[in-house]
């Protein structure tokens, strides 16, 4: 196994600035045989209109988010991005991909906690016919694609998936197929088809060419629970993860793209980011290694300081095992600690401004009735992780502002706890606020 990194900007101090890209090496050592980078611009699902939107229904967004938690030296593929960058707003990242021949286009979400790339299919008992996104849905039709086959169980890549249990074959007709349940109930059945992926390179100087490329992916027959609901419906999901069968893995045996991908999760200027095949490369960047051999993204978190003093924490609260650990993930809203590390960290925010604030219970939640600027009163927060490198938030960034009371504004801590777990998950409101961006690599990273 490679080992990764998790890579953040800055330079000397080892403190991530406005922005933070993570580039990521996706698979296991191989050569790559080609060189060029695919990009895909994400956009973000924006349901609700107001600042104060209540953090039982964001935890209750990551919640069901939980339930499904995965250097080029020639071009990529740019698509515009839509979207807002407001951390506070439940937010869906998905990007566009055309399949077939003719190619049709397919909104997907993007997916680091799953392999497979699926797609509604044309006979597909349950699949939405709208989205609320104000996206045209499409479902894929084997049959109108000069390109298209199914793939059978004796398929070498049917037989990698089963032993990553991303394929089976228990049915009928020799057909590779796949079943997927995911943590909050909703599901997905169907085959895979093998179809061609076409996208467009930008290469140096402003030159693009044209490029297409097998893959084999998901027909989705069955889809139930939340996948049924078109408020944020989407054509499928773009699994992202570690095994065989994700389309970066595919590609990079082709020799089309190395293993290797950058997620950026844009903040401000309309917000929106850009998914690379590849990785980007940013002047004064620094990398703190990624835990490996991990089925998600961990990074080795070692101390939390508040106001440039370092939490009394015990580190085994941060060290990665099967049940916790500190994983990135830009689809959670907000920020989740450990049960230890939360306490810790809210009774120093509290001791900090309980002269200058008033700290109310709201629903739960550690709040505050401010009547002034929360950047004049707040402290700086810093997570600290493995090889000197800090992220650095400010007020805005771990604050919520939720109503107001008699004048004064309610604001509450976005960190929550996930009770009776040790695991921390950095979400959008410690990642996005104030434009960072994601992604993964390999260890070049110093």
């Amino acid at each position: 196994m490679v080992s990764r990194s998790f890579c953040k900007r800055r330079e000397m101090a080892a403190v991530f600035p406005a922005w933070i890209m993570v580039t990521i090496l996706v698979l296991e050592a191989s050569l790559v045989m080609g060189g060029f980078q695919a990009s895909l611009k994400l956009e973000r699902r924006i349901p609700l209109v107001s600042h104060e939107v209540e953090l039982g229904r964001l935890r209750e967004f990551d919640r069901l988010r939980h339930g499904r938690l995965l250097q080029s030296s020639g071009g990529v593929v740019d698509f515009p991005v839509r979207g807002t960058y407001d951390p506070f707003l439940v937010g869906l990242y998905y990007t566009k991909l055309q399949i077939g021949s003719p190619p049709k286009e397919y909104y997907v979400q993007i997916d680091t906690g799953s392999d497979v790339l699926w797609i509604g299919c044309n006979s597909c008992n349950g699949c939405p016919e709208s989205s609320g996104l104000q996206i045209e849905l499409n479902l894929y039709d084997p049959g109108s694609s000069s390109t298209s086959s199914l793939v059978s169980c004796s398929d070498q890549r049917c037989n990698a998936g089963v032993q990553s249990s991303d394929s089976g074959c228990s049915g009928q007709g020799n057909q590779c197929s796949y079943t997927f349940q995911y943590g909050d109930g909703s599901g997905t059945s169907g085959y895979y088809v093998a179809d061609l992926l076409h996208f467009s390179t930008i290469l140096e100087g402003s030159m693009s060419a044209n490029s297409t490329a097998p893959i084999m992916f998901g027909c989705s027959a069955l889809q139930t629970g939340d996948l049924t609901k078109s408020d944020r419906a989407v054509d499928g999901i773009f699994g992202f993860g570690q095994q065989s069968l994700s389309v970066i893995s595919q590609l990079s045996s082709q020799g089309m793209a190395p293993r290797v991908f950058s997620h950026c999760l844009r903040g401000k200027n309309g917000g929106g980011g850009i998914l690379v095949f590849g990785e980007i490369l940013e002047p004064n960047m620094v990398y703190t290694p990624l835990v490996p051999s991990q089925p998600h993204y961990n990074l080795d978190l070692r101390s939390i300081s508040v106001g440039g003093q370092v939490l009394s924490i015990d580190p085994s609260v941060f060290s990665t095992s099967s049940s916790q650990g500190t994983i990135v993930d830009s689809g959670t809203t907000l920020a989740y600690l450990a049960d230890e590390a939360y306490d810790a960290f809210v009774d120093a925010i509290t001791k900090t401004v309980s002269q200058t604030v008033r700290p109310v219970l709201s629903k739960g939640n550690q709040c505050y009735l401010i009547t002034s600027s929360v950047t004049d009163i707040f402290p700086q927060v810093s997570l600290n992780f493995a090889g000197g490198a800090s992220l650095i938030l400010n007020p805005p960034d771990y604050l919520v502002q939720q109503s107001s009371i008699g004048g004064a504004a309610v604001w509450c801590i976005g960190f929550q706890k996930i009770q009776g777990q040790g695991i921390t998950i950095l979400g959008g409101l410690s990642l996005i606020f104030v434009g960072r961006s994601c992604s993964e690599r390999q260890n070049h990273c110093l």
